[in-house]
């Protein structure tokens, strides 16, 4: 990796998933890093070089930024963006009710910083935002001497480090084409594809990505359901479907339906920006119809397997998160299928690699409320009538069959993932369960 060859001072607002991520991988590129955030406590835990989320390489980065002195956290926004050349908007856009994103943080940190950051100076926005959001921001800069861009990001939890340094592509949206090779700059050295459009484009281009990816997911699973229904096996399948240079290997993973802090918020946000503009999305509105059917589906099919009835069972989980190597529980397709066992009445006892120790940090105590965590995958298991493997962690490949059977009540697996192996647990009497596999 080769540095910048000139430093830029870049502001980084929010130090969330993706704020935290832009600051300390533009401080590896060489660039002088301030990165801010209201939460007063959490400035101070990363100014102590403490990395509050689970992510492969992000503490590594974050020692290497402090220890170079180019990167440093602040709760003082104006000051920050002030000092820098480019300000980078990491700010939350939640979900609304009716679909649609909330925006109000994104006018709020640009009304804040209007007054003070120089002229000529770029205001980019790095948070999924609507088509039409540059503007919502120049408004509230209220500055006609300063650029506002669109960068959008593309990085997956999990790897989202390898994302920002090694991209596909880098997408710079601007009226101003001076603007966006400025920006563009920022990424000296890391040789992506370069994509410069304008604003709109940019942003719906963030937006049609990530439901592109939940169609695919939405399809395999639906594919997946046709296999069981027709004595196909689905591994098999997706060899088969993926080795089309057309379609790919990617996402065309069944599970237990997809999640996370992108993929429904987003997908649901572009169907309510087409209905805005007039377009009804009814394919989008299928893929996000097949998932909540997908959530149905394992969990009906963990009932058929106890016998009909969880009503009074225990049922072991392993995996919590929406996927491994990740602690974000937003959206879990594990939390989904739990969540309607619960309803039918079984206790869950679960496993989560994230939680080793077994104890529910307070800010997930919430979405994990009614739920025995353990600290232990075997312990999860005692006395259970069925174990659904519902994340994709590694090292659950590699179980010990005969320590499996003796503490489950009945060897009974539903592998949401697709992860085990099958042979070699049915050879051991249990009965075995995956997607799309008979």
């Amino acid at each position: 990796m080769t540095p910048t060859p000139v430093s830029k001072k870049v502001c980084v607002i929010g130090s969330g998933y993706v704020g935290l991520t832009t600051a300390v991988c533009f401080a590896h590129l060489g660039h002088d890093v301030t990165c801010t955030d209201i939460d007063a406590d959490r400035v101070a835990r990363l100014s102590a070089g403490e990395c509050p989320i689970l992510e492969h390489g992000l503490p590594e980065l974050l020692a290497e930024g402090l220890a170079s002195g180019r990167l440093d956290f602040s709760t003082d926004n104006a000051a920050a963006a002030a000092a820098a050349e480019f300000t980078y908007l990491c700010v939350p856009t939640p979900q609304g009710d009716d679909g649609s994103a909330d925006l109000s943080y994104i006018p709020a940190a640009a009304t804040e910083i209007g007054p003070h950051v120089e002229a000529r100076s770029v205001v980019v926005n790095k948070s999924t935002v609507p088509v039409g959001s540059t503007l919502v921001v120049e408004r509230a800069l209220g500055r006609s001497d300063v650029f506002v861009v669109s960068n959008p990001e593309f990085l997956r939890e999990g790897t989202a480090v390898h994302d920002f340094l090694h991209p596909d592509r880098v997408v710079v949206g601007a009226a101003d084409r001076s603007a966006a090779m400025r920006v563009a700059e920022l990424y000296d050295g890391i040789g992506a594809t370069l994509i410069i459009t304008d604003p709109p484009s940019a942003e719906t281009i963030k937006y049609a990505a990530n439901a592109f990816l939940a169609t695919k997911l939405s399809f395999v699973n639906a594919v997946a359901a046709v296999c069981e229904a027709v004595g196909a096996d689905m591994n098999d399948v997706v060899v088969g479907i993926g080795s089309d240079r057309r379609i790919g290997h990617e996402f065309l993973k069944p599970g237990p339906g997809w999640g996370g802090s992108c993929f429904p918020k987003d997908s649901r946000a572009l169907v309510r920006i087409a209905e805005d503009a007039g377009y009804k999305f009814d394919l989008l509105e299928g893929v996000i119809a097949v998932n909540l059917e997908q959530f149905d589906r394992v969990a009906a099919r963990a009932v058929e397997m106890v016998g009909g009835s969880v009503a009074g069972a225990t049922l072991a989980v392993w995996g919590l998160t929406f996927k491994a190597r990740t602690d974000d529980l937003r959206d879990s397709p594990s939390l989904e299928v739990i969540a309607r066992l619960r309803a039918a009445g079984a206790h869950v006892r679960a496993y989560d690699p994230s939680m080793p120790d077994g104890v529910v940090p307070g800010s997930k105590a919430a979405a994990l409320d009614g739920i025995e965590v353990v600290a232990d995958p075997y312990d999860a298991c005692d006395g259970a009538a069925l174990l659904l493997v519902l994340t994709e962690w590694d090292e659950f490949r590699w179980l010990d069959i005969d320590a499996l059977g003796d503490r489950l009540a009945e060897r009974r697996i539903l592998d949401g993932r697709n992860l085990l192996d099958r042979e070699a647990l049915v050879r051991e009497g249990f009965a075995y369960r995956g997607i799309g596999r008979s």
